[in-house]
């Protein structure tokens, strides 16, 4: 990983393939690939390159994962935008990093730029705190969105919706807005399969419906950790990986939808209305 400014050149790695079910999201990338493989037919068509996606949604379900992967479906590079770094304490400098940081990713276009937890970058909450610094990057960001120049796919994350300006939810800003839910038992089965033979595992060994059933309500993150913890445990006792390892693991886990059910449920609710499901 290299780092230029505040932007981060990522190795892709991951593919579609790793991310489980996310079907209709898979489905709405799928399409527009098609413009970057022939991007000649594509502008004598009346289209133009894709603006980007906002991916809102639960933690730990797989919004990240898919910047990576989109980066490998469609054999462009992968710029991640560290909004950490984004902000400085000398007046104006913050706003001559970001734009540095778009200007960057437009000479290098085309190109995925990926900005995770987009909220914590633009919240909302912030701007009277930072003298307005954010307030002012925000609107530089609404601009550009508009107007950049290079072909700039953004893929963008957020798990708190509620600290996002209204203005960014606004049609048009990206080509879409999707929901990340929890995945669901069809879902839950295809992660254990992925993680398990990334892990050397054969899944044909493990009784995944016992597993999947014990899983409801959890996300993709946090079966990997089971499987993960699942490891050690039996590395540490010399013994293979089995089912009741895993169950044992699970009893010790208390996900985010037990854990945060008010706060999931309204996300849920809110989200109902607004944005196109991702499943």
């Amino acid at each position: 990983m290299e780092r230029e400014g505040v932007l981060e050149y990522y190795p892709v790695e991951e593919s579609m393939a790793d991310i489980a079910d996310l079907a209709g999201l898979k489905s709405w990338l799928d399409k527009r690939r098609e413009i970057i493989i022939d991007p000649k037919r594509a502008m004598e068509f009346g289209l133009s390159f894709p603006k980007g996606v906002l991916l809102l949604g639960v933690p730990g379900c797989g919004k990240s994962l898919c910047a990576k992967a989109v980066a490998m479906e469609w054999g462009m590079p992968l710029l991640k935008l560290d909004s950490s770094n984004l902000y400085n304490k000398y007046i104006g400098e913050s706003e001559k990093n970001f734009k540095r940081a778009t200007k960057t990713a437009e000479k290098l276009s085309p190109v995925i730029l990926w900005i995770d937890e987009i909220e914590k970058a633009f919240s909302s909450s912030s701007s009277n705190e930072d003298g307005g610094v954010s307030a002012r990057i925000f609107s530089t960001f609404l601009s550009w969105l508009q107007d950049r120049r290079g072909d700039v796919f953004i893929v963008a994350t957020a798990n708190d919706v509620t600290k996002l300006p209204p203005e960014f939810l606004r049609k048009g800003r990206f080509d879409e807005i999707f929901f990340v839910d929890l995945p669901d038992a069809e879902s839950r089965k295809s992660i254990f399969e992925i993680h398990l033979k990334k892990r050397g595992q054969e899944p044909n060994q493990f009784d995944l419906p016992i597993l999947v059933e014990a899983t409801d309500g959890f996300s993709g993150s946090e079966i990997e950790q089971v499987i993960v913890s699942g490891l050690y445990t039996a590395f540490s006792a010399k013994k293979e990986l089995s089912n009741q390892i895993l169950l044992d693991e699970l009893k010790l886990t208390r996900p985010l939808s037990i854990t945060m059910a008010e706060r999931i449920a309204w996300l849920r609710e809110w989200a109902r209305e607004r944005t196109v499901s991702a499943h």
